[in-house]
């Protein structure tokens, strides 16, 4: 066993701890106990930014991809900046009867893997990528990639180098299916480029009209079925259709007055909140946008929404923010501040045929402890209205 050490003291970097008992682990409160001139192979915990002082002082820096590598088996990764999580666990339905299992960014930590499985599916974060230096996939599927993680990465540009890393190390056996902008790309691997879903469902001769997901999921599904083609030259419409999407994505209920209500607090970036919005562009929309933005450029969000028929409801440390962008697109907009406000506000104002989405475009850090916990306090906030 490879002697290592360890930076960080989150999900990952505990759970190589367990692998890699004699490993030393630190974080930032040990800096003076951490030797700067040791080339001891040094593991880097997905979340820990390169500004950091420990990777700062750091000469030999690897992801666990790399440190797993030789044990991997063949192996399927999804990154981009949205869906990667439904895509991974859509292409574990639709696989499993091929021995297959999920984990990486979500679920269980690549340390902790079934190495006797056939295949590993691996939802792969841009952190990851950035420090990954020779680990690659047998087939990479890349969502659309759009601003997002700027303040770890530095950069817009920074961050989408990191998405497209793997395809520097793939080979000609190797495949890789990424939006169109990317075609052009060099790289070894046999490269299947889409604009949307209808392209990937003209190439793989998938029928749209057989699977029973709207966006913003269906071209998760569609690129779960791409991946299960590819492997078994089979469309399997039964499995796909059988998945039930997770708790917080554009999950619909409905309060005591029947009208419908939509919790999407998953949504931290504005690309996720513009594509939960999509189905319901013929509706008067009640948007609950805010929380913490990570400093985004969200003039995108505030252009497309102000061609739309909505009321937005400003929460979240980026209220003001959110305020500002509004009045600058003529777009309706309430000073709320807190969640249960906008409840309250919304309610006032929902007609029957509308309806109410908490889709914040941020991340939920600044209020809550994760974007579960907002999705949870919005629903019981709903189903608490008189």
């Amino acid at each position: 066993m490879k002697k290592i050490r360890i930076l960080g003291k989150g999900k990952t970097a505990l759970a190589l701890k367990e692998v890699y008992k004699d490993a030393e682990i630190f974080d930032d409160s040990e800096i003076d106990l951490f030797d700067k001139e040791s080339d001891t192979l040094t593991v880097v915990s997905p979340g820990i930014p390169p500004n950091n002082i420990l990777v700062k002082s750091s000469i030999n820096l690897i992801s666990d991809y790399d440190l797993f590598y030789e044990e991997m088996p063949f192996s399927i990764w999804i990154s981009g900046t949205n869906g990667k999580t439904t895509t991974t666990q859509m292409c574990q339905v639709v696989l499993e009867d091929l021995n297959s299992s999920y984990g990486g960014n979500i679920g269980i930590p690549l340390s902790k893997l079934d190495k006797s499985k056939n295949i590993w599916i691996l939802e792969t974060s841009s952190f990851t990528l950035h420090y990954t230096k020779e680990a690659k996939p047998n087939i990479y599927i890349l969502l659309p990639i759009s601003h997002d993680h700027i303040t770890w990465h530095g950069s817009y540009e920074a961050y989408k180098e990191a998405k497209l890393k793997p395809l520097e190390f793939m080979q000609e056996n190797d495949i890789a299916i990424i939006p169109n902008e990317f075609k052009d790309i060099e790289t070894s691997a046999h490269l299947i480029s889409y604009s949307n879903s209808d392209d990937l469902c003209e190439h793989f001769k998938i029928d749209k009209e057989k699977i029973n997901f709207k966006e913003p999921f269906l071209l998760d599904a569609i690129l779960a079925l791409c991946t299960k083609k590819i492997l078994t030259d089979k469309i399997d419409y039964e499995k796909i259709n059988s998945f039930r999407i997770d708790k917080h994505k554009v999950e619909e209920f409905y309060d005591r007055k029947n009208r419908l209500w939509i919790d999407d607090s998953k949504a931290t970036n504005y690309d996720a909140t513009l594509n939960a919005l999509i189905p319901y562009y013929d509706k008067k929309i009640h948007l609950i946008l805010g929380g913490d933005d990570k400093g985004v450029d969200l003039n995108i969000l505030f252009e497309t929404i102000s061609k739309l028929n909505l009321i937005v409801y400003a929460i979240g440390s980026n209220y003001y923010r959110i305020i500002t962008y509004c009045k600058s697109y003529n777009i309706e907009v309430l000073e709320c501040r807190t969640l249960d406000i906008a409840v309250s506000r919304i309610d006032e104002n929902l007609q029957k045929d509308d309806i109410a989405i908490l889709s914040p475009a941020a991340a939920s850090l600044d209020q809550y402890s994760s974007y579960l916990q907002r999705g949870e306090e919005f629903k019981k906030f709903v189903f608490n209205l008189s």
